[in-house]
């Protein structure tokens, strides 16, 4: 079994790369450049883009099954391969999270949740690492290398943002009585970790107010949201946001996560809140404040169109995706900065939260219609 597996893959597959071949052209790890390695293994988890493989073994069922009630962690090993082909094994606890994709209705397998032994991980590449999310596939690997691109999206625009890295999992039941999976998944950077690198601390704090966050970072964040499609977010009752402040008297900084049910994504079972009246997570609604003048949004356009090339290099550059879903995202990417380059589109799109009568708020699975305070 070991055999096939070695630390790294090539990222860039064949072009147009079907989705049914993934798993099949990322196992081609024969002529991995020995140098490239130990960069990799020596450098931060976070700090690479090729795609890391590992293996989790442990009583599946018994893991996967575990979604509601009372949720605890089942003990797991994870072992990759070093530059000099010895193993690392490492004993961890696992549970599952989440809400949307936890549901066995919803998603074949559940997120889930790595608990490391943070006081036995020197010298690994998971060093001072403490809790990992892992997204698993829900309904197919490539809607996890769409969303993990997404998170790349964002590390463009900001460093206060959540670093994701692919990885290849070989899923083996201790027992034999599962069938032994390969899947793409993603490691998401732990949230504490984001604050320390931006030297803020977390925010846990529920209710506060979009307009209490600091501006620019809002104005990015939601402009982002706008342009990916997604709607599923939520500042008040922290929905796929995290705060991070440096100084709890100041404003803190919203940071999203979580962006399956986004447009551009375009996961199978993403549906907008039946409340926002729309057909498709492919439309776009702008979810942000009020901003009656469109000058407010005239730094965070400038920013966005600067990055144009580079978010379209994140796709053209990517040979994990075909060439339809490519062709889909450019269209999409091209609609977004039609409306911010057109007066009269800026007007109509993003002055949106100006002319409704109710506001709503997503707050986890539930949609809640808010009344706007009048002024």
């Amino acid at each position: 079994m070991f055999s096939r597996i070695l630390f790294i893959v090539f990222f860039f597959c064949l072009a147009n790369v079907s989705p049914k071949l993934l798993h099949a052209q990322a196992k081609d790890f024969r002529n991995t450049d020995q140098k490239k390695q130990e960069t990799i293994l020596h450098g931060h988890l976070f700090n690479d883009d090729d795609i890391l493989q590992i293996i989790l073994t442990g009583k599946l069922n018994k893991l996967f099954s575990n979604r509601n009630g009372n949720i605890v962690y089942h003990p797991m090993l994870l072992q990759y391969r070093n530059i000099d082909s010895s193993l690392t094994s490492i004993q961890l606890n696992m549970q599952t999270r989440g809400n949307f994709r936890r549901r066995k209705e919803n998603c074949t397998m559940p997120p889930l949740m790595m608990n490391f032994p943070k006081s036995k991980m020197n010298n690994t590449i998971f060093e001072k690492q403490n809790k990992l999310k892992l997204v698993v596939p829900c309904r197919g690997d490539e809607y996890v290398i769409q969303e993990w691109l997404v998170y790349k999206l964002y590390n463009l625009v900001t460093e206060k943002s959540f670093k994701a890295r692919l990885v290849q999992v070989e899923f083996e039941d201790s027992l034999g009585k599962r069938k032994t999976e390969t899947h793409y998944c993603i490691l998401l950077e732990d949230e504490k970790s984001v604050a320390e690198r931006n030297k803020a601390i977390v925010l846990n704090k529920i209710k506060v107010a979009m307009q209490n966050t600091d501006k620019d970072q809002f104005l990015k964040m939601a402009v982002f949201q706008f342009m990916i499609g997604n709607t599923d977010w939520s500042v008040p009752y922290m929905q796929n946001i995290k705060l991070i402040t440096k100084d709890s008297a100041k404003a803190p900084f919203p940071i999203p996560y979580d962006f399956d049910h986004a447009g551009i994504v375009s996961a199978p079972y993403a549906l907008p809140a039946e409340e926002l009246g729309m057909s498709s997570v492919r439309e776009r609604r702008y979810r942000g404040l009020c901003e009656a003048n469109k000058n407010n949004f005239a730094e965070t356009f400038t920013l966005f169109n600067k990055l144009k090339d580079d978010f379209y290099s994140v796709y053209t550059n990517c040979k994990l995706l075909n060439a339809r879903y490519v062709k889909f995202v450019t269209k999409y990417l091209d609609d977004f900065y039609n409306i911010i380059n057109k007066d009269k589109s800026i007007e109509q799109e993003f002055g949106n939260p100006c002319h409704e009568e109710i506001r709503i708020e997503i707050k986890g699975l539930k949609e809640e219609s808010v009344r706007k305070e009048k002024t």
